[in-house]
């Protein structure tokens, strides 16, 4: 099997299980103890805390370990938020941070507080300017990522930070994705990170916490972790968390120029051997080991199956593998398609030779995927999209087309719409309209995705009811070629 989901966990690094190990035996004490196995602990506590401060750019009296880098997030928001209260309940942070910040916002602002929400670009990033043009008197914590987990999109993490400084406002940087494989950003006043996309073990998070930072725990005090995180800590993790840090960065440059090189290869090839794929994030500023490929007309847990058959496991950010149904908030704020996408995270020693057979096997399998469709699809073209005119009115420019032809896609499940679409756009003339009918929240999303992909133009949407329909949404495409 070829491990192509480091995004999500990382296997454990050689070092971290020989630490573990030895840790097992040596520092299972309480550290809070003062008998030698309790003081043995703690100088491996206090060794790895220094440790991790050293790799992270921060003290070791700022580092607390948490359960989890979720647990870390959530503390970290919920701990400034309410250090900084005298100050304002108002939480900004970027449409494309990770579901423990958006759930943290959610609880904040059903508490009283208020959150805005910052837009990203089709490469899922942030304008450092708009980040700021948010930032009110009120304005109590900033949140940023510092690189996408879904499309491994960097984010202007620094440029925000010294926004964020001219003002005063504090700044969490979420480092899950980047600790370990890139410098830390500078500017940040609370970060946190997660042992287990490094190659560390499970279970173990951190929250770094700068001095001078206002910073009050939302939970009842507990004398462990000064005060920020409750509970026992599990030292032998702690230990190997630390130890598989330092040995990552030990051989990040060599590694991440390696790994860029094969995500390079994905990103150029895909496109050439798979007709109707987009190739999503920024393929510039971008982590070394992600890539995230959409592709039109498939399922995507249909198409993970397949390729965990081939031997391969990858992710995919699509609505369909969510156990709630919707689609990725990630891929929505991008605005790019949310079905049938596949996100490869390449591991530490990912092998060029496993690379290959993905990119021998994909092509196949997506074809496989698709042939019960019945679409004659070709490699793309050079064919540009024609751009639409942002002041028209939907119903009016579907007035002035030649043609209107209705499907009825009620009650269908994403990507069945845009497949119908795709299928019987044909049947009318260049100029022509396609009132695609659809009660799948999804639609709202992936059709104006197939339409930027396919260089047709999308119109904007229109009541159901004015084509007969007693529920969903009308959504209009005007034929371009």
């Amino acid at each position: 099997m070829s491990y192509f989901d480091v995004a999500s966990t990382a296997p454990l690094h050689p070092v971290a299980r020989q630490a573990l190990n030895a840790a097992i035996d040596e520092g299972w004490a309480d550290p809070a103890r003062l008998y030698r196995s309790g003081r043995q602990a703690r100088m491996l506590l206090d060794a790895a805390r220094e440790g991790v401060a050293a790799e992270l750019g921060a003290r070791a009296d700022e580092i607390s370990f948490t359960a989890s880098g979720t647990q870390a997030v959530q503390l970290g928001i919920l701990g400034a938020l309410r250090g900084n209260r005298r100050r304002g309940a108002h939480l900004v942070h970027s449409a494309v941070e990770h579901s423990s910040v958006l759930h943290t916002a959610e609880l904040h602002e059903a508490q009283g507080g208020e959150v805005s929400v910052v837009p990203v670009d089709r490469h899922g990033r942030v304008k450092a300017t708009q980040f700021a043009a948010r930032f009110t008197d009120t304005t109590a914590l900033a949140v940023l990522q510092s690189a996408n987990h879904e499309v491994g999109t960097v984010q202007p993490v620094d440029e925000v930070a010294d926004l964020c400084g001219n003002v005063g406002i504090p700044l969490l940087v979420d480092a899950a994705q980047s600790a370990g494989r890139l410098p830390v950003p500078h500017g940040w006043s609370l970060l946190t990170a997660s042992a287990h996309k490094w190659g560390g073990p499970a279970g173990v998070g951190v929250l770094a916490v700068r001095k001078g930072v206002r910073y009050a725990s939302p939970l009842p005090s507990d004398e462990r972790e000064r005060g920020r995180v409750p509970g026992y800590v599990n030292v032998p993790a702690i230990v190997a968390a630390a130890a598989s840090l330092r040995a990552v960065r030990a051989d990040a440059e060599r590694e991440n120029a390696r790994l860029h090189a094969l995500v390079e290869r994905i990103r150029a090839r895909v496109p050439a051997l798979v007709p109707e794929v987009e190739v999503v994030g920024d393929p510039v500023r971008r982590l070394p080991h992600i890539v995230t490929i959409s592709c039109l007309y498939v399922d995507g847990e249909v198409l993970l199956g397949e390729l965990d058959k081939a031997g391969f496991a990858v992710s995919s950010g699509s609505s369909c593998t969510s156990s709630t149904l919707t689609p990725s908030h990630v891929l929505a704020a991008m605005g790019v398609l949310t079905e049938g996408n596949v996100r490869v995270s390449l591991p530490f020693e990912a092998a060029e030779e496993d690379v290959e057979r993905f990119l021998a096997v994909l092509p196949d399998l997506v074809a496989a995927v698709r042939a019960p469709l019945g679409l004659d699809l070709r490699l793309p073209t050079a064919t540009e999209a024609t751009p639409a005119d942002p002041d028209a009115s939907p119903e009016a420019d579907a007035a002035e087309a030649t043609e209107t032809l209705v499907l009825d896609a009620l009650g269908k499940r994403c990507p069945l719409p845009v497949i119908d679409l795709a299928r019987r756009i044909g049947e009318v003339a260049p100029g022509g309209t396609v009132v695609v009918l659809a009660d799948d929240e999804a639609a709202r999303l992936d059709i104006p995705a197939w339409c930027e992909m396919r260089a047709q133009e999308y119109l904007g949407e229109a009541p159901a009811a004015r084509y007969g329909a007693d529920r969903g949404t009308a959504y209009l495409v005007r034929r371009t070629d």
